[in-house]
């Protein structure tokens, strides 16, 4: 079995509330990783990169809470 064939059995998980953890986990990671891209950029001074990583971190940060809200409330129902 993959785990593109998941489907609860495995891991106890329907695969819906699965992927919202994981799509929560991966905006989070994105975030913390983007913070050190964006120290990087500010040593050197390159405002241009460091404001790109700022706006991506952002949106990443945005994923996340919309991913855990909707997640709260699939889990809250089931």
């Amino acid at each position: 079995m993959t785990s593109t064939s998941e489907t609860g059995g495995a891991t106890g998980t329907q695969d819906k509330d699965y992927n919202l953890v994981w799509y929560v986990e991966a905006c989070l990671s994105n975030a913390l990783r983007l913070e050190g891209y964006i120290q990087d950029a500010e040593r050197t001074k390159d405002t241009e990169v460091a404001d790109l990583f700022r706006k991506a971190q952002a949106d990443s940060r945005k994923g996340a809470e919309l991913g855990k809200r909707l997640l709260r409330t699939r889990l809250n129902d089931s």
